[in-house]
């Protein structure tokens, strides 16, 4: 399935007071974190709204996979809901995205955030309703945040538009321009997706990838097989967000350039995104330009 999806869809931004609601589309979570998680965005100004399914478990999952689903359409249907934050990632988005109704989330827009194993949740909403979103931190984590994730996440809710991200500790790893959509999200997630009917394909996009946990020579056989199944063919860019345990950056880095390189496009490194204290927020479909001399990336 590509990634790029027609007719795509920006959700509206959020005004001080609007309603949050919170779904657990993966795996159940540490009830203070989620708690102090829920107090940091009340904090921020807006309305919150949980719903009881939230607090289910079924052994590693919150919830049946249909009780799940139905949480999230429910939430996308709610005309009292402005905006979607998830309460964890964990493992289990994959589970309930053949019961999604992506017809009636296409008819009602929503901000949507997460990251992790959300990303599967996230890949699915855009190239089935069209729906742009954020890459960016959960319940459970906002409880942890940096400085700068929480503020660019309060930016992320209710600013107009986003105009860049520049990075702060960038290296480029190869030069040169890019243009396409932005496809963002946690490596082993979007590998997972390998062979099933949800599988992306990445042709005219920047794609940004991160990870925790991984050895390094587990990362080289993720991106050995999707480039084996063909889904970078056509990719325009690569960025590279944080590898929290996941060994060397050295390493890494010459992983990422052995493949990506010789696909004559721009690699750039240091994206603020992952499982770390720092996971500022990215638009999930914006069209956008990576420059990885500037080491930065423009939106239109």
């Amino acid at each position: 399935m590509t990634v790029n999806c027609p007719d795509k869809s920006v959700p509206p931004h959020l005004m001080h007071g609007d309603t949050i609601g919170i779904i657990a589309p993966a795996s159940p979570f540490d009830l203070t974190r989620f708690n102090n998680g829920i107090q940091v965005l009340a904090s921020m100004g807006f309305k919150i709204n949980i719903p009881d399914s939230v607090y289910n478990k079924s052994g590693y999952l919150a919830g049946s996979d249909r009780d799940r689903a139905d949480q999230i359409n429910a939430s996308f249907a709610d005309e009292s809901i402005q905006a979607i934050l998830c309460a964890r990632g964990g493992y289990g988005s994959m589970r309930v995205l053949p019961y999604l109704d992506y017809t009636s989330i296409r008819q009602h827009p929503k901000l949507i955030m997460g990251f992790s194993d959300i990303t599967a949740l996230l890949l699915s909403l855009y190239t089935r309703s069209g729906l742009i979103s954020f890459h960016g931190p959960v319940i459970t984590t906002l409880a942890t945040a940096g400085s700068k994730t929480l503020s660019s996440v309060y930016t992320a809710l209710t600013a107009d538009k986003m105009t860049s991200i520049r990075l702060e500790n960038g290296i480029t790893l190869n030069s040169g321009r890019a243009s396409g959509r932005i496809v963002c999200g946690n490596l082993t997630t979007l590998c997972h997706l390998v062979g099933t009917p949800f599988q992306p394909m990445f042709n005219g996009n920047i794609l940004i990838v991160e990870d925790t946990g991984e050895k390094p020579y587990r990362i080289d056989r993720m991106l050995t097989q999707m480039n084996f199944a063909g889904v970078f063919e056509g990719l325009c860019g690569l960025g590279i967000g944080r590898f929290s345990h996941c060994g060397d950056m050295d390493e890494l880095h010459e992983i990422f350039s052995r493949m990506f390189i010789p696909m004559n496009i721009p690699v750039l490194s240091g994206f603020d995104i992952g499982h770390d204290a720092e996971n500022s927020p990215v638009p999930f479909g914006l069209e956008a330009v990576m420059d990885a001399d500037q080491q930065a990336v423009f939106f239109g």
